[in-house]
């Protein structure tokens, strides 16, 4: 297997209004980020990955651009951007960058002309249609919630957005658009940014015609989840742009890809290197133990250890050898990892954090660690509509409840307490003090009441802590190719509560065996013996000789 950096790489992701105020705005900024740098090269990670911090009006926080070449001003301005990129490469990190270019702000100078009129020079800019019998071109819903276009006027025709209304989607058909794509690609990359994480790219070429899409009884709108991603040209533009930009700079890309399979992927994230790096998937993330696609991701269930295991399974089987995994388990649309597959029971935090930690770095692919992750940080379980910031969680709350009335306000809530991008939006837990150490004032957004026990401070203080386990996994994955380039095979597919696995990289061999619950697990014969001739690496417990796994327990063996 072909060795570059992006493989052994360990990145870090980090939600700027989150992360650190440095200027008593209740924000977190660019400036503040360059304060905590020492911490993350103590972390031990290679790449920091910066959500988007480019001028918008901030509709779906950020991911609505108003100028690529601009600073947001909350986060600082160009100057600090560029300090900021000095002192991470001054501690040996790099710097990843989100670049999103499926869609724009509406208040983008290009929207603003486009809207105008049919006959100007950006009038192609995005995606017009004609009213179809005065309604709609089609029947897709936006993935925010309501319909996916909205009709402007003056031009007598309806836009496309797949998101919010505020966020029209870019008409890649148009070469003149994906030239002004490559250029500001080459804006940050000349100026020496790492690469670049591509938000929902899969999503930049459309079903051919725009035809409606499959609709569930009673819905108003279609589910377009399944139907608009992996469109017929989007290779063909990523292999163009991969010619015309990523391949003239030693950089990583990861494209997040909404309904990809591993028999996808193998084309975008391939080892020739003619697309990207790798890609984000949404498959384990997506696991539901009753799917309803009348609510879509909408429940509060637990999901099946077998379900998990396969999905993980199937990426790390399939892409080996063919194309390169990305590792995660939360990030800033996700809710935190040790309330979703752990438990954020103050008994059981510690230890399943540093269990799913070493069930996910011990895989094959790039490991991403998002911000308060390292230190167990939980879901912040609101209670109140009111409590929320989210777009998508406020709308499918609005459309589920009260417009279809397909769950009932309570149940709604208890949704949203387990899945809303919301959980992993709290400002970062560092300090026991007032507003835990992330500004001098109130933040931004509630901070999770459980920061004056979740914290930096607290960690670092602890031998033991969520904090130095994965220092330690990053230290073995840089150590061993062993964890980096080994092939995988799952040791008990079908077992309720352990995930076991192998991975094998010419004569050596590594095992993991994981405890998915909370009770005691017998282990099975044939994994007593596998690991008689291994050595013990690295666990959560000290009970690596029993014949059984404790509550969460996780223990590595290496021959």
């Amino acid at each position: 297997m072909s060795k570059q950096w992006f493989k052994d790489a360990v990145v870090y992701q980090i939600y700027p209004q989150s992360f650190q105020d440095s200027n008593q705005d209740g924000i977190g900024d660019l400036k503040g980020i360059q304060q905590r740098l020492t911490y993350l090269e103590k972390l031990g990670v290679d790449v920091v990955w910066l959500n988007p911090i480019y001028t918008s009006p901030n509709q779906d926080n950020g991911y609505d651009i108003a100028d690529y070449r601009t600073i947001q001003t909350r986060y600082g301005s160009m100057q600090d951007f560029d300090d900021l990129l000095a002192d991470m490469h001054n501690h040996q990190l790099k710097l990843m960058m989100d670049l999103v270019v499926n869609h724009t702000s509406d208040q983008h100078h290009w929207f603003q002309e486009s809207k105008q009129s049919r006959n100007n020079p950006y009038a192609d800019y995005y995606i017009w249609r004609d009213p179809v019998d005065g309604h709609e071109p089609n029947n897709w819903g936006s993935f925010f919630g309501g319909s996916a276009w909205t009709y402007v006027p003056a031009r007598g025709q309806y836009y496309l957005h797949l998101f919010a209304s505020g966020q029209p989607d870019l008409n890649w058909e148009n070469p003149k658009v994906r030239q002004e794509v490559y250029d500001l690609m080459r804006f940050w990359l000349d100026k020496g940014v790492n690469g670049f994480r591509m938000d929902v790219i899969n999503l930049i070429s459309k079903p051919a015609g725009l035809p409606d899409a499959p609709k569930a009884p009673g819905a108003t709108y279609a589910n377009i989840e399944q139907f608009v991603g992996n469109g017929p040209k989007v290779n063909a533009y990523l292999q163009e742009m991969n010619r015309e930009v990523l391949s003239h700079y030693d950089i990583m890309t990861v494209g997040e890809c909404v309904a990809v399979t591993p028999e996808v992927a193998v084309h975008y994230a391939n080892l020739e290197g003619t697309e990207l790096n790798m890609v984000f998937q949404f498959e384990h993330v997506g696991l539901s133990a009753n799917p309803n696609p009348a609510i879509g991701k909408w429940n509060d269930e637990p999901i099946k250890l077998t379900d998990l295991k396969a999905v993980l399974d199937r990426w790390q089987t399939k892409l080996d050898g063919k194309a390169w995994n990305s590792l995660y388990w939360n990030n800033h649309d996700q809710p935190r990892a040790v309330s979703r597959f752990g438990n954020d029971n103050p008994a059981f935090r510690e230890r399943s954090a540093k269990m799913l930690a070493t069930v996910l770095h011990m895989m094959q692919g790039t490991p991403y660690i998002f911000e308060g992750e390292e230190i167990g940080m939980t879901n912040v379980h609101f209670k109140q509509l009111a409590e929320y910031e989210d777009l998508e969680s406020i709308n499918a709350y609005h459309e589920l409840v009260e417009d279809e009335g397909l769950v009932e306000p309570e149940t709604m809530l208890s949704y949203l307490a387990d899945r809303s991008r919301d959980n992993a939006r709290t400002p970062m837990q560092w300090t026991n003090q007032a507003y835990a150490g992330f500004s001098t004032v109130q933040p931004w957004f509630n901070l999770n009441p459980n920061y004056a026990t979740i914290n930096v401070d607290q960690a670092l203080a602890q031998a033991d802590s969520v904090f130095y386990y994965y220092q330690q996994l990053i230290q073995l994955r840089h150590q061993e190719a062993l964890i980096r380039y080994g092939n995988f095979t799952d040791l008990l597919p079908d077992d309720q509560a352990i995930y076991a696995y192998q991975r094998q990289y010419g004569n050596e061999s590594l095992l993991v065996y994981a405890n998915f619950t909370d009770h005691s697990v017998a282990l099975a014969s044939q994994l007593i013996k596998a690991s008689a001739d291994h050595t013990y690496l690295i666990g959560n417990t000290d009970s690596y000789t029993h014949a059984e796994l404790a509550p969460y327990e996780v223990r590595v063996y290496k021959k």
